[in-house]
């Protein structure tokens, strides 16, 4: 994968070229590993804002074929576009062979990384004040469709369109980000833990924080 990452320079040069346009807020590309879950919750929240709020801060959401083509997409991506971008890829651990070395190699590049272990739904959770521990990816979404039947009567599928509302309807995006910013901390910044060694901890807070606080 080192092999087909840009070249050092390669994104400054064109974003040098282009002037660096962008909008007032910014301009979010959001590259993930599916069709559904994670694009349907980005593209959610971009629905979400305002028209006014539209004309100044920009979230695209793409997809890779690939986890291991994520980098390889966002640099194509952001190299092509005539506008200044904020790359995020966006992915979980799942059974994502050489995960740590990703998350690395992502950041190396200057593209930033919402991972989450074991997988999207313990994003979820945190909209409840809940991060519970899961050994598998497949248990965590099963648990938290149980989980939203249980105490909504509403039922969920990776790919429902309207999570986004679903969360923040029924749970709370500030409970949400307090959680998983806690969790962040203690089990994995402040353990010493690889990402891949952690459970029930998620990365995508931090963009989602800083996108909610960009527009009040």
């Amino acid at each position: 994968m080192g092999k087909g990452g840009r070249k050092p320079g390669k994104r400054e040069d064109r974003n040098k070229r282009v002037g660096k346009r962008t909008p007032k807020l910014g301009y979010y590309l959001i590259v993930t590993d599916t069709k559904e879950t994670e694009r349907n919750y980005f593209e959610g929240l971009r629905d979400s804002l305002s028209s006014e709020i539209k004309n100044h801060l920009v979230i695209k959401v793409k997809e890779a074929k690939t986890t291991y083509k994520l980098i390889e997409t966002t640099d194509t991506l952001v190299n092509n576009s005539s506008q200044y971008c904020i790359p995020w890829i966006v992915f979980d651990k799942d059974q994502v062979k050489d995960f740590d070395n990703l998350i690395k190699e992502a950041e190396a590049q200057g593209i930033h990384v919402g991972w989450s272990s074991p997988c999207f739904e313990i994003w979820f959770f945190a909209y409840f004040g809940q991060m519970p521990v899961f050994n598998s990816s497949q248990e965590c979404w099963k648990k938290f469709k149980e989980y939203l039947n249980k105490n909504f009567n509403k039922e969920y599928q990776k790919n429902n369109d309207n999570i986004y509302k679903l969360l923040v309807t029924y749970g709370d995006s500030k409970i949400a980000i307090e959680a998983a910013e806690k969790r962040y901390i203690n089990d994995f910044t402040n353990s010493g833990k690889k990402p891949s060694e952690t459970n029930a901890v998620t990365a995508v807070f931090i963009l989602v924080k800083e996108i909610l606080e960009k527009i009040g």
